[in-house]
């Protein structure tokens, strides 16, 4: 049972990344549909920041497994 707790709690400790992903890529779509001349430079915060969030998402799902 207690396994399965865990578990539990990590899916519902996923939403904030997932929601953090979808916020990272709207902002990045929204800039570079402002100013399309600066997405090359905008695509590098884009992926240092989904890059952040799902390593945070990866470090809960261990702590999930490792309690």
């Amino acid at each position: 049972m207690e396994g399965s707790l865990n578990v539990i709690g990590y899916g519902i400790a996923a939403l904030g990344p997932g929601i953090g992903v979808g916020l990272v890529f709207a902002a990045y779509i929204q800039a570079t549909a402002r100013q399309p001349e600066t997405a090359s430079l905008t695509r590098v915060y884009m992926f240092m920041g989904f890059a952040v969030i799902e390593a945070l998402a990866l470090l809960g799902l261990v702590l999930a497994f490792a309690i």
